[in-house]
């Protein structure tokens, strides 16, 4: 899967059969909170949203930023990646 990703607006995506999927976060003091997750009906069931938020995340610890979420599926996600 092909990710896209505009560090300028805090968002990152993927396109697959005509449709978006994308993750957007905002970088306040250090830290990287998503805070909305998105994927069309006929992607869901994909793994695509845990992709997209594991290379926000991936992204987040590179640069330094600590991983946060107010986005509901996003805190799901880091309660169960923790490392």
């Amino acid at each position: 899967m092909e990710i896209k990703h505009d560090v300028e607006n805090g968002r990152a995506w993927t396109e697959k059969d005509n449709y978006t999927a994308y993750v957007e976060y905002e970088l306040e003091n250090g830290t990287l909170n998503i805070v909305h997750t998105y994927v069309p009906g006929p992607l869901e069931g994909q793994g695509i949203a845990s992709e997209l938020v594991k290379y926000v995340y991936d992204y987040a610890l590179h640069e330094g930023f600590t991983p946060a979420a107010t986005c509901w599926y996003a805190s799901t996600w880091l309660k169960r990646h923790m490392e």
